[in-house]
């Protein structure tokens, strides 16, 4: 076969409707049995390696893993994890949904009815049933907070604008030794906590692929979207291709699909190298 027929026939015998984009076997048996060339195993191979209809369907047989970014927490609330459950049967009150939160340190666990998943209701509730026991009850001159756990909650302006260290204890002696004895017992989870998150690190990351990209790089997205009238075979998986703007760390990367849209914070779990060839431009 003349070299410049060598893609009109591969085009054929993969792209098109009688090819079937098939993997590399079946096309290199269709088109063995009519042609023949010098390199025609590894032309068909690089065909439907670089194949952007293939690729964005089936993906690469390899996904790409970072390694995981660890957050080790160090005192009580300092990060809250939170989800919503349900819907679930209706009751009397209307409520229909629970707000569940938990503590990443102390992993102590709130759960709050809710009759429904708005912003405004999930953000109405966390100030009634939570923030609220932050303020000073008239009757004690202390906070619930101080009273059970002996230690005053961080509030959203205390991340904002930061607290005083030296802050003054309350006067009352019970408050004094319970903030001490829990002191000491958070040093203990601290330690706890870091070799736990320490052998789930290395766990995690004896998978992890050491992928790096780096800026100006095209990658496929994995973004699978699902549509009832259309066999989640012959749906695209993958979209492609995205240029690497900007690396944000180890593991985040910003992605733009062209130049005026809109750029996409995306984790390198979803990425991979993008190296497809539009074989209608060829």
């Amino acid at each position: 076969l003349p070299k410049s027929r060598i893609q009109e026939v591969l085009r054929e015998t993969h792209d098109s409707a009688s090819g079937g984009h098939f993997g590399v076997m079946k096309t290199l048996s269709k088109t063995r049995e009519r042609f023949y060339w010098d390199r025609l195993r590894a032309d068909v191979e690089k065909w439907c390696r670089e194949c952007h209809a293939c690729g964005a369907r089936k993906g690469p047989k390899t996904r790409t893993k970072g390694r995981l970014q660890r957050y080790n927490v160090g005192a009580p609330f300092e990060r809250m994890a939170l989800d919503i459950l349900g819907p679930l049967p209706v009751t009397t009150k209307g409520n229909r949904y629970v707000l569940v939160l938990m503590d990443y340190f102390t992993k102590w666990p709130e759960a709050i009815p809710i009759p429904d998943q708005e912003a405004s209701t999930v953000a109405e509730e966390l100030v009634r049933a939570w923030i609220s026991r932050s303020a000073d009850h008239e009757a004690t001159g202390c906070t619930p907070a101080d009273m059970l756990f002996g230690r005053t909650l961080r509030l959203p302006c205390d991340i904002l604008f930061g607290r005083p260290s030296d802050t003054p204890s309350s006067p009352n002696e019970y408050l004094n030794n319970l903030e001490a004895r829990l002191e000491s017992v958070h040093a203990f989870a601290r330690e706890r906590i870091k070799l736990a998150s320490e052998r789930m690190k290395t766990r995690y990351d004896s998978g992890a692929t050491g992928h790096h990209f780096k800026e100006g790089d095209q990658v496929w997205m994995y973004n699978p979207k699902r549509r009832r009238s259309l066999s989640p075979k012959l749906q695209q998986n993958w979209e492609g291709p995205y240029t690497i703007v900007k690396k944000l760390n180890d593991v985040i990367y910003r992605v733009q699909r062209s130049p005026n849209a809109k750029p996409k914070v995306i984790h390198i779990n979803r990425l991979t190298p993008y190296r497809a060839t539009d074989h209608g431009s060829v």
